[in-house]
């Protein structure tokens, strides 16, 4: 399955804005134009990558019948933050289509860092 970095973006979202204090279940986690599975692989490679405290699927047959997900690290609230804003998330985005730098995780916060310090240079500044 290909990782889709708009899904990443919406899980962590949806993951901020529903966690409290336990797990969020599948049924919680729901995106439009995402079936449960896609949303399911994507949530295990977040926590495979440390994005995400716990990550727990239930298979049978061979096939994902449901999953929970913990909540976010303090590192990835802090990058969250920086790709909330849609300008931000479309200007990191527009970077990296017209430089053609992978869609990595890397790339995107290094990006989405830089375009958030442009913006608070320009403000300060008033550039």
């Amino acid at each position: 399955m290909k990782r889709d970095m708009e899904l990443i973006r919406e899980i962590l979202l949806t993951v901020e804005e529903k966690y409290v204090d336990t797990w969020l279940h599948n049924n919680e986690i729901q995106i439009d134009g995402y079936d449960m599975k896609i949303i399911g692989y994507h949530c295990a490679i977040l926590h495979d990558a440390g994005m995400i405290y716990d990550y727990e699927g239930q298979y049978g047959d061979g096939e994902l019948l449901q999953f929970g997900v913990g909540r976010l690290t303090w590192e990835d609230h802090e990058f969250l933050d920086k790709i909330k804003s849609d300008t931000v998330w479309n200007k990191t985005k527009d970077t990296i289509n017209a430089k053609g730098i992978p869609f990595v995780l890397d790339a995107v916060k290094e990006i989405a860092t830089a375009v958030t310090t442009a913006m608070i240079k320009t403000a300060i500044l008033g550039l």
